[in-house]
């Protein structure tokens, strides 16, 4: 287990990685002994995680970067390259849920950000880092999708339909970059996040999950790090084009009577 989830020696990239579930995922790999390069939006929460992790012992760098901009995108890999020499993992993480009254009431503004954000962005350091790897001999690569690109929603049109495109090119690129470089995603459900807890703490919520997730509950943000890990290990070298589903068993759904009261 040890052996196994030891990536010492490895540089892993996480966009988003300064709070909720990429925040996690810096924090798993950290601990397994990577080196973690921490992109977001907010260059002072980067550079607070890191060096968090710097004092600690480990080895981590800071990134400001807007996962919508092609421009961004192409600049993050470039300090990834200078400084670590590139990236043996990426996680692709960085995302944005907004939720429009109606879909006639969704602005183009808001629609080409949600698009560029969730899909755009990603499929850009997919190319970059992706190309790389496969110069490098390999690497992996982790989108992170959501189960709404699955079982779609009212009201998140745009973002669903945005990670739905997450899930083709994960496959396509899986198919591009074989067989030295494995590409793969992850869906996760419902998960207290300090974006989400406005409802996922909500006495609603907690009853409505009661009823419809197996498990019934939302995951807690480290809950999502050992589908990462074992993607990226070595336990995984014949996965690619996969995705994992980390939701509670919400996408099974519940038996009738289940948990009631």
């Amino acid at each position: 287990m040890n052996a196994t989830f030891d990536f010492t020696g490895k540089v892993v990239v996480v966009t988003g990685g300064s709070r909720g579930l990429g925040l996690a995922m810096v924090e798993g790999f950290a601990k397994a002994g990577a080196t973690v390069a921490i992109a977001s939006r907010k260059l002072d929460a980067c550079e607070e995680v890191a060096r968090s992790i710097r004092d600690r012992g480990g080895k981590a760098s800071a990134h400001q970067m807007h996962a919508g901009r092609w421009e961004d995108c192409d600049r993050l890999f470039e300090e990834v390259k200078r400084e670590w020499g590139g990236a043996d993992i990426l996680i692709n993480n960085a995302g944005m849920s907004p939720i429009a009254p109606s879909s006639v009431e969704t602005s183009e503004e808001l629609f080409d950000k949600i698009i560029s954000v969730n899909m755009k962005g990603p499929f850009r350091l997919c190319s970059l880092f992706g190309a790389d790897m496969v110069g490098r001999g390999g690497g992996c690569i982790i989108n992170i999708s959501s189960t709404g690109s699955l079982r779609p929603e009212f009201g998140a049109a745009p973002y669903d339909a945005a990670k739905s495109g997450v899930n083709i090119f994960t496959t396509t690129f899986a198919q591009e970059y074989g067989p030295t470089v494995r590409v793969n995603a992850i869906a996760p459900g419902p998960f207290h996040t300090d974006v989400s807890k406005a409802w996922s703490r909500s006495e609603a919520f907690t009853r409505h999950a009661k009823k419809s997730i197996p498990l019934g509950r939302a995951g807690d943000p480290p809950e999502i790090v050992g589908a990462a890990l074992y993607l990226a290990s070595d336990i995984a070298t014949y996965t690619s084009g996969a995705m994992i589903v980390v939701d509670g068993g919400q996408s099974v759904g519940m038996m009738p009577g289940a948990f009631s009261d």
